[in-house]
């Protein structure tokens, strides 16, 4: 597993929205249905999605130095 796996702002970005959404879509089943609060739910999943991959190209961190490196302050 990688070193930052999912320590990222655009891990946290992506995963918030999700959930963010399906708790919107879970209470528009629960309200009846209502249909357009679940729609809402789902039109999130996917901006999550580009929210994460934006943020991501947005906050990338140079490559991690190795413990070896002669250049290491």
């Amino acid at each position: 597993m990688s070193a930052s796996h999912g320590s990222s702002p655009a891990a946290w970005a992506a995963v918030t929205l999700c959930l963010i959404g399906f708790t919107v879509g879970g209470i528009g089943m629960v309200l009846g249905p209502n249909w357009v609060v679940f729609w809402i739910g789902i039109a999130l999943q996917p901006i999550a999605g580009i929210v994460g991959k934006v943020t991501s190209m947005a906050t990338a961190e140079p490559s991690r130095r190795k413990a070896t490196d002669p250049h290491r302050a």
